[in-house]
């Protein structure tokens, strides 16, 4: 072997051998972020990153105008225009515009609940439930919309929102007709036809057809009166009795009555109203089988039968079993007498009370004993005079 052909030899041996050794990766450059100093492998990563800082948002959908500061988030979301919906669950066929979304919806199916909540220790399959949950102890509310400025804690809810400013009302009820906004709306709405009731109270049992109805009875049993009369300092439960309550300190009666003329400043005081002249009593109780126009005068007639007196006088421990009794009864002990008698002059602290001293000298209503024919000015009184005999 020649020495040229020694020294071609060696170099392809030394190559060998180099090639032989473990592969060593060429180390890559790393680049800050002089903002929140979060390290990327890449100067365009890097780059792509710094966005977030700036606020700058170049990349806008030319169907809605939405920007974005990514040009992968703006191709994302053009996905949703097209309706393409190319990733679905092989376990429900639930369909996603995104790889990414598909992934954290399989969770779901899994069953594990990795993400707890630090105050109330809920459990969540996923992370951004775990965060959006949150909200609700902290009270924030990210999500704001654009025409009216109302905000929400959830962009969920931000988005059912806005439905209502687009005046789109793309789901139809087959019974009637009726349009709404979002199908959950209209899933509700069909409870009344069909009378189902799926949401009930714990403590009282009560049944209702929508999810905010019973939550509105809730908080009838929590005690919480958050809304409040500017002008008289009188309590309510939910903020529509307020606006309803408010409409009484205007002094505006809009509501007419056909048959008497006379004006009522609510609605329902004047459907109250009217039974007076049509003499319907539709409610009626299932122990004694008196019937009533309004069904809250049945209620307040049942707490009788219950022997219930939940309201007591702070003066003197007399116990009621409606609200109202209660109110009548204290003003005896503010010795006002308002109702004084038209005939001669007397004065009572109640209308009842006035009202029973002129029988007295009108002869009306009187109460008269069979066996010994006394007569008396009440029936409580008879019944009292009847019983000895």
């Amino acid at each position: 072997m020649s020495s040229t052909q020694k020294d071609q030899h060696g170099a392809r041996s030394q190559r060998s051998q180099e090639a032989d050794k473990p592969h060593r990766r060429k180390r890559e450059k790393a680049y800050t972020c002089d903002e929140c100093g979060k390290v990327f492998t890449g100067k365009d990563n890097l780059k792509r990153h710094q966005v977030i800082h700036t606020g700058e948002r170049p990349f806008s959908c030319d169907l809605c105008g939405k920007s974005f500061s990514l040009k992968g988030s703006l191709k994302q979301h053009q996905l949703i225009h097209s309706g393409v919906k190319a990733y679905s669950c092989d376990q429900c066929g639930r369909a996603f515009t995104q790889s990414s979304h598909l992934q954290s919806h399989l969770v779901t199916h899994s069953g594990i609940k990795a993400y707890s909540c630090d105050i109330c220790e809920k459990d969540f399959t996923l992370k951004t439930s775990l965060k959006q949950h949150q909200f609700i102890h902290t009270g924030e509310r990210p999500f704001s919309c654009d025409l009216c400025g109302k905000s929400f804690s959830l962009k969920g809810s931000l988005k059912k929102h806005q439905l209502i400013h687009s005046g789109v009302k793309a789901y139809s009820c087959d019974e009637c007709g009726k349009h709404f906004t979002e199908k959950d709306k209209l899933k509700q709405h069909q409870f009344i036809h069909t009378g189902e009731r799926p949401f009930s109270c714990d403590l009282c049992g009560k049944s209702f057809s929508r999810k905010d109805s019973l939550k509105h009875h809730q908080l009838i049993h929590s005690g919480v009166k958050a809304y409040s009369c500017d002008q008289c300092g009188r309590a309510f439960t939910q903020s529509s009795n307020l606006q309803r309550h408010l409409v009484t300190h205007s002094g505006i009666k809009a509501y007419s009555c056909d048959e008497c003329g006379k004006d009522f400043t609510g609605k329902d005081e004047l459907k109250r109203h009217q039974v007076i002249h049509t003499g319907e009593r539709p409610f009626s109780c299932d122990l004694c089988g008196k019937s009533f126009s309004l069904k809250g005068y049945l209620k307040q007639h049942q707490l009788i039968h219950s022997g219930v007196k939940a309201y007591s006088c702070d003066q003197c421990g007399r116990a009621f079993n409606q609200s109202s009794n209660l109110q009548r009864h204290l003003v005896t002990h503010s010795g006002i007498k308002a109702y004084s008698c038209d005939i001669c002059g007397k004065t009572f602290s109640q209308r009842g009370h006035r009202n029973t001293h002129q029988r007295i000298h009108t002869r009306h209503d009187v109460y008269c004993c069979e066996q010994c024919s006394k007569e008396f000015i009440t029936d409580t009184q008879l019944k009292q005079h009847v019983y000895p005999h």
